[in-house]
């Protein structure tokens, strides 16, 4: 990605997945307790799980938190709050299913992968998109590797999940000028072969075989269904209109924040691809990794203080 685009993209996307969130949050609380549902189950059971990130770098650490401040064992709580996560994941690939069949029915609405108008905003220096030497895409490959471990130490240092690490190091030395530019082709190259002919088996193989099939049928009652249904909605639906008034396109826009509702990084690779936009894959990562530990550290201090 352009180093400006990445600037630009990670300050704009603030204020529609900020103003989507608290408006998500709110609206599926109420819509838990107009059908019966309590405001605290509600609220931390099934809204928050839904943005906190995924399982392994959401769920567990959320439900740890709350199993310490419940004085209640984690794998009960673990086992609410699976369900909402599945269900909101399956629920945002459909929103972004709809919203690839808007985007070509209203062209006007959609960037065609792009979060907004790159040609006002990023140099007209074209980015090099041709065949990088195998070295370097060899070389490319380890640095990714290397900053993973990187996240892991870090991690064991200071509790930080190690995607969020990691996360932050790729935006650092982008923004540093850190990596040649022929490192970045072969890194280009690297995520093209993936996001070509990975990306579809990884999803048949998540499915098979890490989809909580029995977790995902518990939460098939109407209060859960229609409050996670209007919780991904809602964030989905508040990111296309305030998107496009910070100037973003409305269609990515709406996408950024509906892969805040995913189950971590392989979410995103499934709404995404439901919508055709792979290319959204840093900003939605942003939106997964640092809105998810966003929101868990708001649910942990709220619940605290509550309880």
């Amino acid at each position: 990605m352009d180093r400006q685009a990445l600037i630009t993209g990670i300050v704009k996307i603030f204020i529609p997945l900020a103003t989507g969130s608290v408006i998500a949050m709110i609206v599926g609380t109420l819509t838990g307790m107009a059908f019966g549902l309590s405001a605290h189950y509600t609220f931390f059971f099934i809204v928050i799980p839904i943005m906190a990130g995924g399982i392994g770098e959401g769920a567990i650490p959320l439900t740890l938190a709350y199993g310490e401040i419940l004085n209640t064992p984690q794998d009960q709580i673990f086992a609410q709050v699976v369900p909402a996560i599945v269900l909101g994941n399956l629920v945002a690939i459909v929103c972004a299913s709809v919203l690839n069949q808007l985007g070509k029915r209203y062209a006007r609405y959609s960037g065609q992968g792009h979060l907004y108008d790159i040609k006002d905003n990023v140099p007209a220096k074209s980015i090099n998109t041709s065949s990088a030497m195998v070295e370097h895409i060899a070389v490319a490959g380890l640095i990714a590797i290397s900053f993973y471990i990187v996240g892991i130490i870090v991690h064991n240092l200071i509790g930080l999940p190690t995607p969020v690490a990691m996360l932050f190091l790729v935006v650092l030395v982008k923004l540093t000028y850190t990596i040649s530019p022929k490192l970045e082709n072969g890194a280009r190259t690297v995520y093209r072969f993936f996001s070509k002919a990975v990306t579809y088996p990884l999803l048949f193989a998540i499915g098979i075989t890490t989809t909580s099939w029995a977790d995902l049928m518990a939460a098939f009652n109407l209060a859960n269904i229609v409050t996670i249904v209007v919780t991904v909605v809602m964030l989905t639906t508040v990111g296309f209109f305030v998107g496009k008034w910070v100037g973003l396109y409305p269609i990515e826009s709406a996408l950024i924040n509906t892969c805040h509702s995913g189950m971590g990084g392989v979410g995103d690779i499934a709404i995404l691809t439901s919508a055709h936009r792979l290319q959204l894959m840093p900003f939605a990562q942003i939106a997964t990794r640092l809105g998810g530990a966003l929101t868990i550290t708001v649910a942990i201090v709220l619940i605290g203080a509550v309880s």
